[in-house]
C-alpha cells in the first residue's frame, strides 16, 4: 500500500515539472511572436499614411480628369454650334451676294465688282482662320489630357510599389499567424487569437479595391495581383477564408452590414449588386468571424 501511495505521488509530481516545463516555453516562444509582431505594426501603419497620401493625389487626379474631360465636351459642343452658325452665315452672305451680283451685274463698275469678292474672300479667310485656332485649341487640350493620364500613371506606378512592399510586410505576418498556430496545438482547447489575421485579411481587401481602379496596363500590376493570390492561398492554408462579394447578387438573407445603397441608372429595376466590399467576411474553419461591411448599387428604371 505503501509502495501504490508512493508511485502516485511520484507521478503527480513529474505531470506538475512537466506543465511547468511547457508553460516555460510557450513564455520564451510568444515573447519574441509579440515583439515582432508589434514591430510589424508599426511598420504597416507608416505605410498605411503613405498609402492614405497617395490615394488622395490619385482621387484628386482621378476628379481632375473627369471635370477637365466634362469641360472639353462642353467647349467642343460649343465650339461645333458656333462652326455651324459661321457656316450658315457665310452661306447666306454668299448667297445673298450672289444674287445682288446678278442683278447689278450690268451697272456695277469693275472696281465695285471687286471689292464685293473682297468682302467675300474677307469672310471665307475669317472662317478658315477660326477653323486653324480651334484646331489647335484642341490639339492643345489634347496634349493636356496625355499629360495628365500620365501623372495618373506615375501615381498608380507608385501605388503599385507600395503595395508591394505591404504585401512583403503581411507575409512575415502569415508567417506569424502559422508559428501562433503550431505552438497552440502544443495547448489543449486553446482559442486562436484572430486579430493577426483579420488585419492582414482587412490590407488585402484595400489592396484589391484600389487593384479595380488602376488601369490593367499599369507596370507592375500583374505581379502584385500575383502577390496577394498567395497571401489569400497562405491564409486559407492556416484555416481563413475571404468569401468573395464584388460584383454578386445582393439579398436580404446575406449575412452582411449594408452601409449604403446607390442607385444605378444601367442596372434594371430592383437588381441589387455589391458594388465595394469596406471590411471583408472571414472564415475561420467555415465558421464566419468578421461580418462583412458593402456598399450596393440598385437599379431604379
Amino acid at each position: 500500500m505503501k509502495k501504490i501511495t508512493f508511485a502516485i505521488l511520484l507521478f503527480s509530481s513529474m505531470s506538475a515539472f512537466a506543465q511547468n516545463v511547457t508553460n516555460e516555453d510557450l513564455d520564451k516562444s510568444i515573447k519574441p511572436l509579440s515583439i515582432k509582431i508589434k514591430s510589424l505594426q508599426s511598420e504597416n501603419n507608416n505605410l498605411k499614411s503613405e498609402l492614405g497620401n497617395l490615394n488622395s493625389k490619385l482621387t484628386t487626379a482621378n476628379k481632375n480628369i473627369k471635370s477637365l474631360q466634362n469641360q472639353m465636351q462642353t467647349n467642343s459642343d460649343a465650339l461645333t454650334q458656333t462652326t455651324n452658325q459661321l457656316g450658315i452665315k457665310i452661306k447666306e452672305t454668299g448667297d445673298k451676294n450672289e444674287g445682288k451680283i446678278t442683278e447689278v451685274q450690268d451697272s456695277l463698275s469693275k472696281n465695285s465688282l471687286y471689292g464685293i469678292v473682297g468682302v467675300l474672300l474677307a469672310i471665307l479667310l475669317s472662317g478658315l482662320l477660326y477653323w486653324l485656332l480651334s484646331k489647335r485649341q484642341q490639339t492643345d487640350k489634347t496634349d493636356f489630357i496625355d499629360q495628365l493620364s500620365k501623372t495618373k500613371s506615375s501615381i498608380e506606378e507608385s501605388l503599385v510599389k507600395e503595395f508591394g512592399k505591404q504585401t512583403e510586410l503581411m507575409d512575415s505576418q502569415l508567417h506569424l499567424i502559422a508559428q501562433q498556430k503550431a505552438t497552440l496545438k502544443a495547448i489543449p482547447n486553446a482559442e486562436p487569437d484572430h486579430s493577426l489575421a483579420l488585419k492582414v485579411a482587412s490590407e488585402i481587401n484595400l489592396i484589391e479595391r484600389n487593384i479595380n481602379l488602376m488601369d490593367s496596363k499599369t507596370k507592375g500590376l500583374k505581379q502584385l495581383q500575383a502577390s496577394v493570390g498567395k497571401l489569400k492561398d497562405n491564409l486559407s492554408a492556416n484555416g481563413y477564408e475571404m468569401p468573395e462579394l464584388l460584383g454578386k447578387q445582393f439579398h436580404q438573407g446575406m449575412k452582411v452590414i449594408v452601409t449604403s445603397s446607390i442607385p444605378d441608372e444601367n442596372l434594371e429595376k430592383d437588381s441589387e449588386i455589391i458594388s465595394k466590399v469596406l471590411i471583408p467576411q472571414v472564415n475561420y474553419n467555415d465558421k464566419m468571424i468578421q461580418t462583412a461591411q458593402i456598399e450596393t448599387s440598385k437599379g431604379y428604371l
